[in-house]
């Protein structure tokens, strides 16, 4: 496939779509974040159906229980840090995790320019976020602890794409893959709804924004992400996913009508030249021995 950076970009067009989507309902947001791994894990897995044999694997239900401890350890940082350090960390160390996981793991070694425009999106990306003027929540001690569960939250986050993106490369249906991982998680998260209250759901804008977030920003985006892992390098996947909040900025400007400070337009428009440096592929005079060991670039 040469259009998997397009597919990886879509799904963090969805993902950009959460947050607006979930000012709609006036739900705990640990209950909401269940609510969507519960809908969109269940979605994923029967449409997997019985291919998920196939993606079944220590590493991919190992996985599994990344994707829902990535929901926790985000929610646990934001409430120590606020929410722009929180999501600072958080989502720019994701992308500097996987690199990092990749080369350490299976000698996938990032390119410099890929390391150049990673540095510039995340630099983007933080411009973006603290210059929308949210402020830290956390003080001292919580403050570092937030930033620690935060940075642990990027690592979790890289190690659950790098599994998936290598049992996808290894012959595992993609959509395979994404069940396993997100099935595996909406059942590890229901507890956690039920723990929090379904009540809300009761309400019909509640239930109808918990289904877009289900089958929209969680079904559909991590199928299309999962699509684009079969052609698109993993570290260059997790960079094109900071798309994501630059389509929330973007949300916020046109829908919510909320302001952007000068340094948020600055981020942004920094954040969308290094995304397009990323997605460009890279002329190779000759494919090397990593790309030789997987058949037709199924992906890493």
């Amino acid at each position: 496939m040469k259009n998997g950076p397009l597919a990886v970009v879509g799904a963090s067009v969805l993902w950009g779509t959460a947050g607006t989507a979930g000012l709609l309902v006036s739900a705990d947001s640990v209950a909401l974040a269940a609510a969507r791994l519960v809908i969109g894990g269940a979605v994923l897995a029967l449409f997997a159906g019985k291919g998920l044999r196939r993606a079944v694997s220590p590493g991919t239900l190992l996985a599994a229980a990344a994707v829902a401890a990535y929901q926790l350890c985000f929610f646990a940082a934001v409430g120590r840090t606020g929410v722009a350090v929180g999501t600072v960390v958080a989502i720019g160390s994701g992308p500097v995790f996987t690199g990092l996981l990749s080369w350490a793991l299976h000698r996938e070694r990032p390119s410099g320019r890929w390391a150049v425009a990673t540095a510039a999106a995340i630099a983007g990306c933080a411009a973006l976020i603290v210059g929308g003027g949210a402020e830290a929540g956390g003080h001292g001690g919580q403050m570092v602890s937030g930033v620690l569960i935060a940075l642990l939250g990027g690592l979790i986050y890289a190690f659950y794409a790098v599994t998936a993106a290598r049992a996808i490369s290894r012959g595992a249906p993609s959509g395979a893959v994404m069940g396993v991982l997100f099935g595996g998680a909406a059942v590890i998260m229901l507890p956690v709804l039920l723990w929090r209250g379904v009540e809300w759901l009761a309400e019909p804008r509640a239930l109808l924004a918990a289904l877009y977030l289900g089958l929209a920003s969680t079904a559909l985006s991590y199928f299309l992400y999962g699509r684009g892992l079969r052609s698109t390098p993993v570290a260059t996947a997790a960079t094109l996913a900071l798309a994501e909040p630059a389509v929330a900025a973007l949300l916020g400007l046109v829908v919510l009508h909320e302001r952007l400070a000068p340094v948020s337009v600055a981020g942004l428009a920094l954040l969308a030249v290094s995304l397009a440096v990323v997605a460009v592929p890279e002329r190779s005079a000759a494919p090397g021995p990593a790309e030789r060991a997987v058949p037709e670039r199924a992906g890493r």
